[in-house]
C-alpha cells in the first residue's frame, strides 16, 4: 500500500511539473506577441522602388528613433515633382507593435495592427477599411520587399538600397 502511495504522490508531482513547465511556455509565447522584442534594423536606410512604372521613381527612407519606434517617408517622384508622399511609423504601444501611415490628404494616421512577425518580417493589418487592410514587409537578400492588399487586390514593391 505504502509503495502505491509513494508512486501516486511521485506521479503527482511529475504532472504538477508537467503542468507548471507548460503555463510557462504559454505565458511565453503570450509575451512574445504582446511585447515582442524584436529588431527591425534591416528597413533602415534609404530605398529605391525598382519594379515602378516608367517614368516614376519611388523611395522610402527609414530612421530608428528608439528600440520601439522606427519613422519613414516614402513618396513617388514624377518629372521631378513630388506626386505621392506618406509618412510611415512603426512603433510599440501598449505591448502591440503598430504600423502607422499618414498620406498628405489624411488629417490622422490609419494604423495597422501587427500581426505577425519574425527577424526579418512582419505582416501588419486593419480589416476596418478596404484598402489596403494588410501590408507585409520582408528582407529578401539585400533588398526588402513589401504588398498592400485588400480583397483580392494587391500592390508588391521591391526596393533596392541607395
Amino acid at each position: 500500500m505504502s509503495r502505491i502511495l509513494l508512486l501516486l504522490m511521485a506521479l503527482l508531482m511529475v504532472s504538477c511539473q508537467f503542468l507548471s513547465n507548460e503555463n510557462k511556455i504559454v505565458s511565453e509565447a503570450q509575451t512574445a506577441v504582446e511585447n515582442p522584442l524584436v529588431n527591425f534594423d534591416w528597413l533602415l536606410g534609404k530605398w529605391q522602388r525598382n519594379n515602378e512604372d516608367p517614368g516614376k521613381e519611388t523611395f522610402e527612407n527609414w530612421i530608428k528613433i528608439s528600440p520601439t519606434e522606427y519613422t519613414g517617408i516614402g513618396f513617388t517622384m514624377q518629372a521631378n515633382d513630388t506626386v505621392k508622399q506618406e509618412q510611415i511609423r512603426l512603433i510599440q504601444k501598449n505591448k502591440q507593435w503598430l504600423l502607422e501611415v499618414k498620406t498628405l490628404e489624411d488629417t490622422k494616421a490609419t494604423s495597422f495592427k501587427m500581426i505577425s512577425f519574425s527577424k526579418d518580417t512582419f505582416t501588419c493589418e486593419n480589416n476596418d477599411i478596404d484598402f489596403p487592410n494588410r501590408i507585409k514587409y520582408w528582407k529578401n537578400g539585400t533588398k526588402i520587399n513589401a504588398s498592400v492588399a485588400g480583397g483580392d487586390f494587391e500592390i508588391a514593391f521591391e526596393f533596392e538600397k541607395l
